[in-house]
């Protein structure tokens, strides 16, 4: 039987992340990882391969050369039962390994449901984080013409895009009122939706869809208010539940949603076990919520925690909970969102003051690849703090995003906005007279003034 002081299981980014990090902090100790698969899947890369990267090859995930070059020995195989009592962990082969530490980083699974009439169909298809089903799938859509895509959250929106231009009719169905409902505020989220209708995609939002019907293969779904629309494939895009099955029956406390359930240590109740990524508990940063938040940023947040803390607590490194913060691109448009939008601060009773401002991501204005540049922000109302914001702009979009999420992640208020410095340029950023970020936190300290007076 092999031992290590250190056995990762699952090679996805947050147990890569885990790994490279446990052996950063801790390079005396011995590390393996296991993963399922040889071939790992970059996660946020998957819709991309259905359009720009033409394949799976250009969307792996460099594990094995990872672990190879920090020492970290690889193993492909899958773990089937933990035993806690003697730390040792069976796998598929007949392997066992024991550890000290070890660490469960699973992922999830997508979701198909069971109440959904024809899902069994063959050309209804899923999308996981398994390049073969990925492969297949993508030879199976290669026949199709008419497609449906269920679900219009980030992949539901990436993938629309991306068979569009692959020369598919595609119909993006969201059940709630508006695409990308969860993340965005509505006129952001409205901004998209023409965009992605003037790039040909067609959306229906507000209705469901209740069955998939043909004889042994799609020919048609049925919404829920009796539409028929053919289609030759159906592909779910409704969202994951935790892979947590190996963990519930080692019995590692799984709570009543199957994420396992971790401390701010990223530790599990039972000793010298931790959990990181989508199989592991989420907490909301703002609302201290427990949430089903499945981001390969947050999994990497929690991986480094885990990692920094596994032979020796860093009281200061903790994971203080999820600020979902989540980017994207259409063509040459960017979006981002961090933290809560102001319709979640109103579900929860959050009272909040907002702000929206719209500018150029260039100065002048005139140049070339000169983009509009709206910054929404969403403040306590009270104190001023910064507890969402969401961005549209160029390819900057996303590390704008990322600062809105510093900001929340250390409570800053409108005020640190009115006083950032800032370094600007002309080919790269807003006007230091017009920066989006200072501007609307301007606006709303503004309102704060008025209010107060």
């Amino acid at each position: 039987m092999k031992s290590t002081d250190v056995l990762i299981i699952g090679g996805s980014a947050a147990g890569m992340v885990a790994a490279l990090t446990g052996k950063a902090h801790w390079p005396d100790n011995e590390f393996i990882l296991v993963k399922k698969q040889k071939d790992m899947m970059v996660p946020c890369g998957i819709p991309y391969i259905f359009g720009t990267l033409e394949s799976t090859d250009k969307n792996l995930m460099p594990v094995d050369a990872m672990m190879q070059k920090n020492g970290i020995e690889s193993l492909v195989d899958e773990a089937v039962d933990i035993n806690t009592k003697t730390k040792e962990v069976t796998f598929i082969s007949g392997e066992k390994i024991s550890y000290k530490k070890l660490v469960i980083a699973t992922g999830s699974k997508p979701m198909k449901p069971k109440w959904l009439v024809g899902a069994d169909l063959q050309n209804v298809f899923v999308i996981p984080k398994d390049r073969n089903y990925l492969d297949e799938m993508k030879t199976q859509l290669g026949k199709a013409k008419n497609i449906a895509v269920i679900g219009a959250g980030f992949i539901g929106v990436e993938l629309s895009d991306e068979l569009t231009k692959h020369g598919y009719n595609v119909t993006l169905i969201e059940k709630l009122p508006h695409i990308l409902n969860l993340a965005f505020d509505p006129e952001i989220a409205e901004k998209i939706h023409e965009m992605l209708i003037a790039r040909g995609v067609k959306i229906i939002s507000g209705k469901g869809i209740s069955k998939v019907l043909g004889d042994g293969k799609v020919e048609a779904i049925e919404l829920d208010d009796g539409q028929k629309m053919e289609m030759d494939a159906v592909v779910l895009s409704i969202g994951y539940k935790p892979n947590s099955g190996l963990a519930e029956k080692a019995g590692i406390y799984v709570d009543e949603d199957n994420f396992i359930a971790v401390d701010e240590y990223m530790r599990t109740h039972i000793v010298d076990i931790f959990s990181v990524g989508d199989c592991a508990q989420k907490r909301d940063f703002v609302t201290r919520r427990r949430v089903p938040t499945m981001l390969a940023s947050t999994a990497c947040a929690e991986a480094r925690i885990a990692g920094m803390n596994l032979f020796d607590l860093q009281v200061v490194k903790t994971f203080s909970g999820t600020i979902a913060i989540y980017s994207t691109a259409i063509g040459d448009t960017g979006f981002g969102t961090a933290g809560i939008t102001e319709q979640r601060a109103n579900e929860e009773s959050i009272s909040c003051i907002t702000a929206m401002f719209e500018g150029i991501n260039r100065h002048p204005g005139n140049l070339p690849d000169a983009h509009k540049q709206i910054v929404k922000l969403i403040a306590a109302k009270n104190s001023g703090v910064i507890i969402g914001g969401e961005v549209i702009g160029g390819k900057e979009a996303g590390e704008l995003t990322n600062v809105i999420g510093l900001a929340i992640q250390n409570r800053m208020s409108v005020n640190s906005f009115l006083t950032m410095q800032i370094g600007t340029h002309p080919c790269l950023t807003a006007s230091p007279a017009a920066y989006p970020l200072i501007k609307a936190a301007e606006m709303i300290s503004i309102k704060m003034f008025h209010k107060m007076k």
